[in-house]
């Protein structure tokens, strides 16, 4: 079988919109060059986490590499493709440089293509993500390893997104929670909350894809299998008292979330938001304050930030 490596260059800001809709629009995988990745996540000392050299990456923006089988008439796919991302500006996005490029691959080179972006990386203090064919041997008696199969790129704990949110989740885990994680993409912090003594996790996309994904990616981690994941449009309809919800999406969608994720938790409950870039990070900040959440803390990793939000405890309100 052949394929079609159809790769497009856009902003960091954009990234998993664009990988979503090269998802959505039948590619087989995606592979993401972030040169602020490699930057960002040096050699932790437990073996090497890039293949590559900081030539190999483009010094203007992101590189999206998404595959296509033969199955599918590319010419026909790729304005629909081109007119699903430009209208990400309307959303507040920026999406320039918004470069198209195609390619053939052979079908082993495809197999292998985006697992070269990925090593063990220990992302946290006790969380190492391991890829699904990697061996690996645990380095020390407390670290929890995530074991992620990358393919569909809906999060692999490289992002900086991912880093702040796996950070928050340590940092405020303390055992036999129940949290909501919604947008979960590849599951991995639904995994991460189990892997840190988490008791009842419920996992939400809207993207059916992406809820595949996220069920693979729980099967693939023993300990986390009993976590529900289900399809479904942010908290609507969701009756489950939460101690937690976190959610890694784009601040335009945290915006809706917000009054759900009020109406979710427990008094005393914590929202844990990541995928804000920096630009929109007083506008999640003042929503949270309008509804009534309490501002625990604020991270920032480059042009990303997360922040920790509390609900009141009855008394307080």
């Amino acid at each position: 079988m052949k394929w079609t490596e159809l790769q497009i260059q856009t902003s960091n800001e954009a990234v998993d919109a664009v990988s979503n809709i090269l998802i959505e629009s039948g590619s087989q995988g995606v592979a993401i060059e972030d040169r602020q990745d490699f930057l960002n996540t040096p050699d932790d000392g437990f073996g090497e986490i890039w293949a590559l050299d900081e030539a190999d990456f483009s010094k203007e923006g992101v590189i999206i590499k998404a595959y296509f089988s033969d199955t599918l008439f590319l010419p026909e796919l790729v304005p629909s493709i081109q007119q699903r991302i430009k209208a990400l500006e309307s959303f507040g996005l920026t999406i320039a440089p918004n470069r198209l490029k195609i390619e053939e691959v052979t079908e082993e080179n495809w197999a292998t293509a985006w697992k070269k972006y990925y090593r063990p990386l220990q992302v946290t203090r006790f969380l190492t993500v391991v890829p699904s064919w990697e061996d690996y041997e645990v380095q020390h008696a407390d670290e929890r390893v995530i074991r992620l199969d990358p393919g569909l790129a809906f999060g692999t704990g490289t992002h900086p997104t991912t880093i702040l949110s796996l950070q928050a989740l340590e940092t405020y885990i303390r055992g036999n929670e129940t949290i909501l994680d919604v947008g979960t993409g590849s599951g991995v912090l639904s995994i991460a909350s189990k892997a840190l003594g988490a008791k009842h996790v419920h996992a939400y996309d809207l993207d059916d894809v992406a809820v595949k994904a996220a069920v693979e990616n729980i099967d693939l981690n023993d300990y986390a299998k009993d976590v529900v994941v289900k399809a479904n449009d942010l908290l609507k309809g969701v009756t489950i008292e939460a101690d937690i919800v976190v959610a890694n999406i784009l601040a335009e969608i945290i915006v809706p979330l917000i009054p759900e994720a009020y109406e979710a938790l427990k008094p005393g409950g914590l929202f844990l938001t990541s995928g804000i870039i920096e630009d929109k990070k007083e506008l999640i900040l003042s929503d949270q304050k309008k509804q009534g959440f309490t501002i625990i803390q604020v991270q920032q990793m480059k042009d990303w930030c997360s922040i920790v939000a509390q609900k009141p405890l009855a008394e307080d309100e």
